[in-house]
């Protein structure tokens, strides 16, 4: 028998598949870039025009010459569609178009456009206001609109058959914010569970899903009715969904769902939550450029951290003028983050005695953090991060042997998170949170270590398995809230000695390597004067040389500084820490925050408070 040879250049073939099969991967996998507009007009101001969300003809057509100059190719929402169930991948990078609301502009200024440039889009329409009665008036923010602002049936039929648009739902009559908490705050229709005064009581869940459900199904029914084909894609107001939002889409026929967070999202099985970038303030080509390339997650981040407790006042005329105080400070420093407090600890403990949230464990000290947190991101700009414990609770009815019995005297008090119970119980709380209030994000409380002598029995003589317990916990608690306020960023404080002295990881169950592995950030407790030094500047320097070794860019670690030294019970003067936080800066370290920032007195003061933790360019005030 001749032994096989197989011929020389089926081998060279197989070594050149061997050599790109990576680049074929990662090419299948290019994200898709979608754009979100809204109103195309022709008289809209450079700058500074009433409408934020209106862009120019011109500046819309100098966009589709620039994308088809540079290398992106239009997709249709088919095309989509077919890459995510294994079909033709998308081309090179791909590009759709979406527009919003369904305003007359789509067809009498936008899709002239497509057609002569052949780009697909996709059109999401407020089926309410298509079918808007003769007389109605939306107020649409810049002026009152009528049904004459808005496109007919008989366009959107034209648009459809032109093989180049696609209609989406906007749903039937989401599009508008309805009470989410005692104090009248008016929160997205879509993830809300609205607040009856009158009762005195949230909406159910049960009520909340049928009211999501009736009227997607109405959106979806008088689509197909009118174009003969029912949307296979929702498009949420102010993109504000969650997973049970779009599981009800889903199952109305639409698996595909779009948000506003970040520009690109790579096409996969899953195409629920697909990232647009909400194109505003009529932006020229080299502006849009600019939102295209540059990546927000290499900002810095600038942030305060920030005690509810200190806003809370059990006379309401009192806690508003708390409100007021903090709004106004927030808005003037402008950090980018706000870690904000879901949780009562007036004993000052470090434990939850209570909540600032509606929730099925613990008593609510005030129906608070909602209203505060919509409060900041709405009037103050930042991003807001509920800052809450992952152990340390104090159960109203806590069984025995839920505690952990801890030697420390100065330990957090904090519950065994290795029980079931326990961990049903936490786990609930977040989710509660989520169901309750706006946040972008969840800060893990300090109380999340383990000493050597607790738990014994949990991976006994292995740090790094009791660490990852923990850390596993944490993602447990974060994917509970998700299913309410999906795609949460998250940032876990950690003490400095298991950073200073890695014998001490032990002592703590922390590490600074496998914190960045699994969360967006690590909030480190910078705190020299916490720590017993006497020597901040170089206890400061000598934590920046460990953190490089785990972190060589610092592009996860957060520095969080301490604004009071809690042994003498006097704030740090405001130009000292300036200056450190000039030092850390000149060695590369690009995320700060500090705590506590005491609103109420004005600590640090704020011209100090600007010009060391703002994220504005110029963080001065002008004269």
């Amino acid at each position: 028998m001749m032994k096989s040879v197989r011929p020389t250049w089926l081998l060279l073939a197989l070594c050149a598949l061997a050599l790109f099969a990576p680049m074929l991967a990662a090419r299948a996998a290019e994200p898709l870039l979608v754009l979100s507009y809204h109103d195309i007009r022709d008289d809209v101001a450079k700058k500074g025009d009433a409408d934020a969300y209106a862009v120019s003809t011109q500046n819309f057509a100098a966009h589709l010459d620039w994308l088809a100059g540079h290398g992106y190719h239009p997709v249709s929402m088919s095309q989509v569609v077919e890459a995510s169930r294994g079909g033709k991948p998308l081309p090179a990078k791909p590009v759709l178009l979406t527009f919003d609301d369904g305003l007359r502009s789509l067809y009498t200024h936008a899709f002239p456009l497509l057609r002569a440039y052949n780009y697909p889009a996709l059109a999401a329409v407020i089926t309410g206001w298509v079918d808007m009665p003769a007389g109605q008036e939306i107020d649409y923010g810049p002026r009152m609109f009528t049904r004459d602002d808005f496109v007919t049936w008989d366009q959107l039929r034209e648009m459809q058959a032109s093989g180049l648009v696609e209609v989406a739902s906007h749903t039937n009559a989401l599009h508008k914010g309805v009470q989410s908490n005692p104090q009248g705050n008016q929160t997205p229709a879509a993830i809300t569970r609205i607040y009856d005064p009158a009762a005195g009581r949230y909406e159910t869940e049960a009520a909340y899903r049928e009211r999501v459900r009736s009227d997607l199904a109405t959106s979806s029914d008088l689509i197909r009715r009118q174009l003969g084909q029912a949307p296979r894609a929702i498009v949420w107001p102010y993109a504000a969904y969650s997973s049970v939002s779009n599981d009800i889409a889903e199952s109305l026929g639409m698996p595909v769902s779009f948000d506003l967070e970040g520009p690109s999202t790579p096409v996969t099985a899953d195409l629920h939550g697909l990232a647009r970038l909400l194109v505003m303030d009529n932006p020229t080509v080299t502006e849009l450029a600019y939102e295209l390339r540059h990546d927000p997650e290499a900002e810095g981040i600038r942030a305060l951290q920030i005690d509810l407790d200190a806003v809370y006042d059990p006379d309401p005329q009192q806690q508003a003028r708390n409100l007021d105080l903090l709004i106004e400070r927030v808005n003037r420093i402008g950090p980018s983050h706000v870690f904000l407090q879901a949780f009562a600890d007036p004993d000052g403990d470090g434990a939850a005695d209570a909540l600032y949230f509606p929730n099925r464990f613990m008593p609510v000290r005030a129906d608070l953090y909602n209203r505060v947190a919509w409060q900041l991101y709405t009037r103050a700009h930042v991003k807001v991060f509920a800052w809450l414990p992952v152990m340390a609770y104090k159960l109203p009815q806590q069984a025995p042997g839920m505690a952990i019995a801890s030697r420390e005297a100065d330990g957090i008090p904090r519950l065994d998170f290795t029980r079931p119970d326990v961990r049903r119980i936490i786990a609930g709380i977040y989710e509660d949170l989520a169901v309750a209030s706006y946040m972008e994000g969840l800060l893990f409380h300090d109380d999340a270590y383990l000493r050597d002598t607790e738990l014994a029995s949990l991976a006994p003589g292995n740090t790094e398995a009791r660490t990852q317990a923990l850390i596993d916990f944490t993602l447990e608690l974060k994917n509970a809230a998700e299913r309410w306020r999906p795609k949460l960023k998250t940032v876990r404080n950690l003490y400095a000695r298991p950073v200073l002295e890695p014998q001490s990881q032990a002592w703590f169950a922390q590490r600074l390597d496998l914190f960045n592995r699994a969360y967006d950030h690590t909030a480190l407790m910078a705190m020299p004067w916490m720590e017993g030094s006497r020597h901040p500047e170089k206890w400061l320097d000598q934590l920046v040389t460990a953190v490089r070794k785990q972190d060589p860019q610092l592009s996860q670690t957060l520095f969080e500084l301490q604004t009071v030294d809690w042994n003498t019970r006097k704030p740090i003067p405001g130009p000292r820490i300036n200056a450190l936080i000039r030092r850390l800066q000149a060695q590369g370290v690009r995320h700060l925050g500090w705590y506590p920032d005491d609103f109420i007195a004005d600590l640090p003061r704020m011209p100090d408070a600007r010009a060391g933790i703002s994220a504005r360019g110029f963080p001065y005030e002008e004269r």
